[in-house]
């Protein structure tokens, strides 16, 4: 009674559903409102050629302009080179084209891949990018995931961590200094500038995509965002990954009350028993793919990445992922708000049809989004 009586004082009855409130406002004991917020993660998933790039990236702007109409917070668009598995190879291009169709929905990169960039180039492209895009771009940035684009596109997997930690300097000075100088390990150059400069101060906000514990209190520390996810991981691990953001951010005081953490999570709203089967065992054959080139030997025919064989069964698969009724799923999502999750990116995008997919996103917003806003 002392929770819903908290919660009476800074929600009034009729702003959020009651047992609502009481789950999710304020279990910190402190009032303040704490709600989930919920992102699509544009996949770009390409498994047949002959559909075509063109209608992969249509499928792509309707769950957009879908989000935006819908009251999602963001969308999220991926960044990978000479594969048909999360396909993008122009990810600021493809938000400033987001951004002409949709109103109000943030636009995340996740994530560029600076090591494949010249930040002297890369810093005038996101200004502009930023500046097309109305000031909605949010700027996801990693160092690089599959050892076989890495490697073709001249980056061997040994380098990605000092090649991104310079390349991330590099492209903060440039987004806050002028007359910016550099002698590094991978960068060497005179004065400049980048023009045009900046609408917002430093560029739009950096959010660091990374899953070490370790890692990300050392990110938020440094006052980045934070994106990450636990695949295939543990509970505990998704724990560890909280916890460290959590210490980093109360360290850092009034100066990290503006960071977020986001969760990617692979998902997708049923209506039956047999339709959550059938999508399940698409994801497991999505995954085959993704083990492929994430973890495996990246085996890719012509562009397309080969399926392998999984040891994961699909039934542990089934319990693992957020593939499940409407009702299921605000019960699994339930717990992140509760670890102190600001924005969870929901992958729907694993070789599913594309009106069954764009079904699912209205779904979740009618029946599971209203549990948690």
């Amino acid at each position: 009674m002392e929770g819903r009586a908290a919660i009476r004082r800074c929600c009034p009855i009729g702003h959020v559903p009651q047992v609502v409130a009481i789950n999710l406002c304020c279990w910190r004991g402190n009032c303040q409102h704490q709600w989930v917020k919920f992102s699509i993660q544009l996949s770009a998933d390409y498994p047949d050629k002959s559909y075509g790039g063109d209608r992969v990236y249509q499928d792509m702007l309707d769950q957009a302009v879908l989000a935006d109409a819908l009251g999602f917070d963001a969308v999220n668009v991926t960044e990978h080179h000479l594969v048909n598995c999360l396909m993008m190879p122009a990810p600021l291009q493809f938000a400033v084209k987001i951004a002409a169709h949709t109103q109000r929905l943030k636009i995340m990169t996740s994530v560029a891949v600076l090591p494949l960039h010249d930040m002297r180039v890369f810093a005038g492209e996101v200004v502009v990018a930023d500046i097309f895009t109305d000031g909605r771009l949010m700027l996801g940035v990693g160092r690089g995931a599959f050892g076989y684009e890495m490697e073709r596109m001249g980056v061997p997997m040994t380098e990605t961590r000092p090649r991104f930690n310079e390349s991330l300097d590099v492209l903060m000075a440039l987004l806050n200094e002028e007359e910016v100088s550099w002698a590094g390990d991978y960068y060497t150059f005179d004065p400049l500038t980048i023009m045009p400069r900046p609408v917002r101060p430093g560029g739009p906000p950096i959010v660091m995509a990374v899953m070490n514990p370790e890692g990300i209190y050392q990110s938020t520390k440094r006052g980045f965002h934070i994106q990450t996810t636990a695949l295939s991981g543990s509970h505990q691990m998704l724990l560890e990954q909280v916890a460290s953001y959590t210490r980093a951010k109360e360290e850092l005081g009034p100066a990290g009350e503006h960071l977020t953490l986001s969760l990617s999570r692979l998902a997708f709203v049923t209506e039956s028993a047999a339709d959550r089967q059938a999508k399940v065992e698409a994801a497991h054959a999505y995954y085959g793919r993704f083990d492929n080139i994430f973890t495996g030997p990246g085996i890719v025919d012509n562009g397309v990445i080969r399926p392998l064989p999984r040891e994961q069964t699909i039934e542990d698969l089934a319990a693992s992922q957020l593939i499940c009724t409407p009702q299921e799923m605000v019960e699994k999502l339930r717990p992140y708000a509760e670890m102190d999750i600001d924005r969870v990116i929901l992958n729907f995008n694993f070789g599913v049809d594309a009106e069954e997919t764009l079904n699912a996103i209205r779904l979740f917003a009618d029946q599971v989004m209203p549990a948690f806003n």
